[in-house]
């Protein structure tokens, strides 16, 4: 198989390649080339989290992120949030120091 580590910027970018090659040819599971496949999109994960570490996401935004695309509105919060005004205060990050009751 020769599969070695990924150390440089430009043996990540050899492993990709090879990744895009392999994903376009789709081997079947079981095969060398699927086993190759799924070692290499392994050793690129682990070779981008720790060269390109993603900083966790703020649970805030993630909402907003999430209500955009569906259409939602605050409305639509309140079965999960409790009172309108709450979930404004929550979406305008003004809890912080309240004690909950």
């Amino acid at each position: 198989m020769n599969i070695r580590p990924l150390r440089t910027e430009a043996d990540n970018t050899v492993a990709l390649k090879e990744v895009s090659l392999l994903m376009a040819a789709d081997p079947e599971l079981g095969t060398p080339d699927r086993d190759r496949l799924d070692v290499l999109v392994t050793l690129v994960q682990a070779f981008e989290a720790r060269h390109y570490p993603m900083p966790p996401a703020d649970p805030i935004e993630a909402i907003k992120f999430r209500m955009e695309p569906q259409g939602l509105t605050p409305r639509d919060l309140v079965p999960m949030i409790g009172r309108l005004n709450r979930v404004y205060e929550v979406l305008a990050r003004s809890l912080r120091g309240r004690r909950r009751r």
